[in-house]
């Protein structure tokens, strides 16, 4: 996949779709996509940071803040990002990214915040998988491209709200009809390598 192609909207929720196709799979990741964001923010806070770079806290109240980490950075980068996938969907997305990302990082500091957000974490991440398995009959996008999975699962869950809303209908329906061909391509793979093992 060249460099083009992370910025093409359509060829990365191509990519993401192709493994979240079945309505009860994109359900379970409408609720437990955000929470595993949210979640995983919280516990990236404990990572070790450069001592060369600023550090630097803005306190908005005692639920939101921000923080110069990891988890900061990754809300700044991964949100630049969406707007260069898909600028109107990505200002829509905004205020939940950045209320996400604001709570987690407030709430990151609190003594019980890694228990409870470990906590949380598998329990998604195992609903997850039962999505994927017993809905899907596919194993997860992270299985193939980790970074990109986790890059794109909130902007597709979201994007997903949007097209159901109504959303830019000819964009939704060409990943539509791009994901049905990549599932089949997928599915023709599989069972050419079934056939070769026998």
């Amino acid at each position: 996949m060249g460099a083009a192609s992370l910025f093409d909207v359509r060829r990365q929720l191509t990519f993401y779709g192709a493994y979240h196709d079945h309505p009860f799979n994109v359900l379970i990741h409408m609720i437990f996509v955000p929470s595993i964001l949210w979640t995983a923010l919280i516990l990236c806070t404990r990572l070790p940071y450069p001592d060369f770079l600023p550090q630097f806290h803005i306190a908005f109240n005692e639920y939101l803040a921000f923080d110069l980490n990891w988890s900061g950075l990754w809300v700044v980068v991964v949100g630049l990002y969406y707007y260069a996938l898909e600028p109107t969907a990505a200002f829509l997305y905004t205020p939940e990214w950045l209320l996400i990302g604001f709570s987690a990082l407030a709430y990151s500091t609190r003594p019980e915040a890694m228990k409870v957000a470990g906590a949380i974490h598998v329990a998604s991440w195992l609903a997850q998988f039962s999505g994927h398995f017993f809905a899907e009959g596919r194993s997860p996008a992270l299985l193939d491209n980790l970074l990109g999975a986790l890059v794109l699962a909130p902007f597709f869950v979201h994007l997903e709200i949007l097209f159901k809303l109504g959303y830019k209908p000819v964009l939704r329906e060409s990943i539509h009809q791009s994901v049905k061909q990549e599932i089949a391509q997928i599915k023709a793979s599989e069972q050419a390598k079934k056939q070769k093992s026998l």
